[in-house]
């Protein structure tokens, strides 16, 4: 909803670059947080069904965490995403650096969403469901919405496997 209300306020650029650089700089303030002071209760709970991706995801953490940022979290709730890598002791600046590039895509597909839902009630366009889907503003995002859904799965099979 937030980068929904950012794209209908600001547009599909400023609305994504305003809503991106709040969400990294939130997530990374929830991250450092839970490292310093939660580091223990989430290590007791969840470095043993963890520990054997542990050595690889320390070889390029940046790397690794970007994908996982760009598959959606591997189906993980967002606030679990923001503190999995206190388990792996992810340095802070990868961490900052992941997050802003994995968030980008799909908070550009809703800011646009949401400047296309403005741009139709500027038009003073009678907002049904059928008009908003036919409008470009409306569908191009959704397009690109299910597209990334697609290239979140095959990401996911591929670097997520069980």
């Amino acid at each position: 909803p937030v980068a929904l209300v950012a794209g209908f306020l600001f547009g599909k650029i400023f609305g994504t670059l305003i809503s991106v650089i709040a969400f990294t700089i939130g997530c990374t303030l929830l991250y450092t947080f839970a490292k310093q002071y939660l580091k223990n209760m989430i290590l007791d709970k969840f470095s043993i069904k963890i520990s054997k991706f542990k050595e690889l995801f320390n070889e390029n953490e940046f790397y690794y965490y970007m994908i996982f940022r760009l598959a959606g979290g591997a189906g993980l709730p967002f606030a679990i995403q923001n503190l999995l890598p206190v388990i792996f002791n992810m340095k802070v600046k990868n961490y900052f650096f992941s997050t802003l590039i994995g968030l980008f895509p799909i908070v550009f597909v809703f800011c646009a969403i949401g400047s296309g839902i403005e741009n139709i009630i500027q038009k003073n366009i009678n907002p049904s469901f059928l008009t908003m889907i036919k409008s470009k503003e409306i569908y191009l995002p959704l397009i690109s919405f299910f597209v990334l859904i697609i290239f979140s799965l095959i990401l996911r099979k591929r670097y997520f496997k069980k």
